[in-house]
């Protein structure tokens, strides 16, 4: 086809290709600015990175936590402060925070790469297994399940997958400790939590005939955990005992897999035996996808 404009025009000659550019720009909708991709389409077939939240304490003050995350070898995206429990955005969510290490659950590893940490101002006990573990305040904990309710509302994030530290690091770590309130977030809807009554029922039986050190690592390794499967009760099987019993029963976290814990770890791993609130005061079973 001919140009419209007038060959020996010049100025009218650069202001048809200016039109005709422009035209085609809209002509082919929403592209993204300077780089030529035409952003028209999506695939269905699509869900965010992000598949877990981990919880984490800090064990040092604020201004020793901030510097640490944002100046040294270790980051995080959230820090939640104590009074006020003030939110600060370390990294954006979209982009990858060191805070999880060497990581592992259900089979997942490198979690830095698919997760959402949050680190809570809190100074847990001191690396000394002697001391006991801070309080979290209430207004902080409520902050907290603000905010984590807000992350898994954003990326789809399984109730099962939202963890603490330890849990997806055990030989290392023990944040957020047995101080965290795993049940109120429990009652908020966030995480699931073990049937009470089969508990009951399953540990009276496990006081009659105790579960086996195979028994007990195989369900631990079932429900997420890096653990030793050898039979043998030594003291990395006990790290992670030690871990479980401080999100399921953190009255008592001595890694002596007794009655009780047999109960807890069968009752976490059978179908049906997990329960989620759903916010009106009913549990119901949690059924994973």
């Amino acid at each position: 086809m001919r140009s419209p404009c007038a060959p020996d025009c010049p100025v009218l000659h650069r202001a048809c290709r200016a039109f005709a550019v422009a035209l085609a720009t809209l002509l082919l909708g929403a592209c993204a600015a300077g780089t030529g991709i035409d952003l028209r389409y999506r695939a269905v077939s699509q869900d965010s990175r992000v598949r877990f939240i981990i919880v984490h304490f800090t064990q040092a003050d604020f201004e020793r936590s901030l510097r640490r995350l944002t100046r040294e070898e270790v980051s995080s995206h959230y820090l939640v402060d104590v009074d006020p429990p003030r939110v600060f955005q370390l990294v954006p969510e979209a982009r990858r925070a060191w805070h999880a290490g060497p990581s592992y659950w259900q089979g997942a590893t490198a979690l830095n790469a698919s997760s959402v940490g949050i680190e809570i101002v809190n100074l847990g006990n001191g690396d000394d297994p002697a001391r006991g573990y801070a309080p979290f305040p209430d207004r902080q904990i409520e902050r907290v399940i603000g905010l984590i309710r807000e992350i898994a509302r954003r990326h789809g994030v399984r109730p099962d997958r939202i963890l603490g530290h330890a849990e997806v690091q055990p030989r290392t770590r023990t944040d957020p400790g047995p101080q965290f309130p795993w049940r109120r977030l429990a009652e908020a809807g966030l995480v699931p939590w073990p049937d009470p009554a089969r508990v009951a029922a399953a540990r009276v039986r496990f006081e009659s005939v105790p579960a086996t050190v195979m028994w007990i690592q195989e369900r631990l390794a079932a429900h997420g955990y890096d653990v030793p499967r050898d039979g043998v009760l030594d003291s990395a099987t006990r790290r992670v005992i030690s871990i479980f019993q401080m999100r399921y029963r953190p009255a008592r976290y001595d890694g002596d897999p007794d009655a009780e814990t047999a109960a807890l770890l069968e009752v976490v791993t059978a179908p049906g035996g997990l329960l989620l609130a759903d916010g009106q005061g009913r549990w119901m079973p949690f059924r994973p996808e």
